[in-house]
């Protein structure tokens, strides 16, 4: 059952509010039907979102050989079924554009606003996913969709709810843009300061072994997320994008406390010694001490050498390890004859060549990158805050009401 609702919202089933249909694939075995002027929109572009274009075609010839349709602008796409997270996933059309047979077209009447439909659907996504049909894959159907019941107010009203919303929509997507923006201004910097020809010509070359003071693994030990103890073992997604979570890790069990060993400590490095393909040989600087947290046996601590004639910057290791070049050349180093899984030999990474300018620039270097990284966590935060907020709104002007969808289609 449903809480009261506030006054002058009504409740009904979204096929007694809109017209609901599916779309279709022309056979993929007539070239004829592919590549025309119409586009067809598929569930991996739906999203909680926008959809302003696609990234395939067909023909008007493959559109009357096939169930597909064109919807028009303004036209609600729900994904019945899709890889990983995609079901229930919600987008609006902004163009004319037919789909396939996995995407649930709604065409709103005039009760319902499409903004509004579409921020009240995003916001029950996990409830819409929960209705699925039993079997080896969990899918909408089109019967199920015309059944999740709609709360909803006068259009005036619903109209001044999706503006609300959408603003906070659009603060959201110029921090992700800005941050993008950065993002790519400090790849350029540190193609440009990191590995740019004209420095790499003028810079001596060392092992790792002459810039660190060994390293330092972690120990495999039992962990859970139902115990709180205060202690907790880092995961190997705690170093990722040339950055370090702290948050990534979970509980150590009791009995595995007093094997614990090897902490974060302020200016060194974290390694990913194993790993996927694609994350092996991660690295991530350490901003300062964390007494309660320790490494696995998959990662590796790296501190400064303390003797010798070369003092290195850790932080500017830490983003050369991490650029295009430098993470290329600690992949390279990763063996092992499983697909899923790579490892990286300790005397390997320790006798890799690095380009090494001297102290003095390794420390101008690292501050300009910091100073971008800085400017990106601030926008960082912002862009947390922002989702919060519309969160919040979201909660305050569509979640008053609780529908129980599980009900509905009992």
């Amino acid at each position: 059952m449903s809480e009261r609702l506030p006054t002058g919202w009504t409740v009904a089933p979204l096929g007694d509010l809109a017209r609901i249909y599916s779309g279709g694939t022309p056979s993929r075995g007539v070239p004829a039907y592919w590549g025309g002027g119409i586009p067809w929109v598929t569930t991996a572009e739906i999203d909680a979102g926008f959809v302003a274009s696609a990234r395939e075609k067909i023909t008007e010839a493959g559109l009357k050989a096939s169930a597909a349709r064109i919807a028009p602008p303004g036209t609600l796409l729900l994904a019945m079924y899709g890889q990983g997270k995609t079901r229930g996933k919600v987008a609006l059309l902004q163009i004319p554009a037919a789909m396939n047979q996995a995407c649930a077209a709604i065409e709103v009447g005039k009760k319902l606003d499409g903004r509004y439909l579409l921020f009240y659907l995003a916001s029950r996504y996990e409830e819409i996913r929960s209705m699925s049909n039993a079997g080896s894959q969990e899918n909408l159907s089109g019967d199920l969709v015309r059944r999740i019941p709609i709360a909803y107010p006068s259009i005036h009203v619903q109209r001044e709810i999706a503006a609300l919303l959408g603003d906070a929509d659009d603060l959201t997507v110029k921090l992700e843009q800005l941050i993008a923006k950065k993002e790519a201004i400090k790849q350029g910097v540190m193609q440009q300061l990191l590995t740019g020809e004209h420095r790499l010509a003028g810079w001596d070359h060392s092992r790792l072994s002459d810039l660190i003071d060994g390293l330092e693994a972690g120990v495999s030990v039992r962990s859970s997320e139902l115990t709180s103890n205060g202690v907790a073992v880092l995961k190997t997604s705690a170093v990722s994008n040339g950055r370090f979570d702290p948050t990534e890790a979970k509980p150590v069990l009791s009995m595995d406390i007093g094997r614990v060993r090897c902490n974060p400590v302020a200016g060194s490095l974290i390694i990913s010694r194993m790993n996927t393909p694609a994350l092996v040989g991660e690295v991530a600087y350490v901003e300062r001490n964390y007494e309660n947290l320790y490494l696995p046996d998959r990662l590796w601590l790296a501190r400064a050498r303390r003797s010798g004639h070369m003092r290195v910057n850790m932080r500017w290791l830490g983003y050369y390890l991490s650029s295009g070049p430098g993470s290329r050349a600690v992949r390279d180093l990763a063996t092992g004859t499983s697909g899923s899984m790579k490892n990286i030999p300790k005397e390997r990474l320790l006798a890799l060549t690095i380009p090494t300018p001297p102290s003095c620039e390794q420390d101008r270097i690292a501050e300009v990158v910091c100073d971008v990284e800085h400017e990106i966590d601030l926008l960082c935060r912002q862009l947390s805050k922002a989702r919060d907020v519309k969160q919040g709104m979201t909660q305050r002007l569509i979640g008053r009401t609780r529908l129980s969808l599980k009900e509905s289609v009992a």
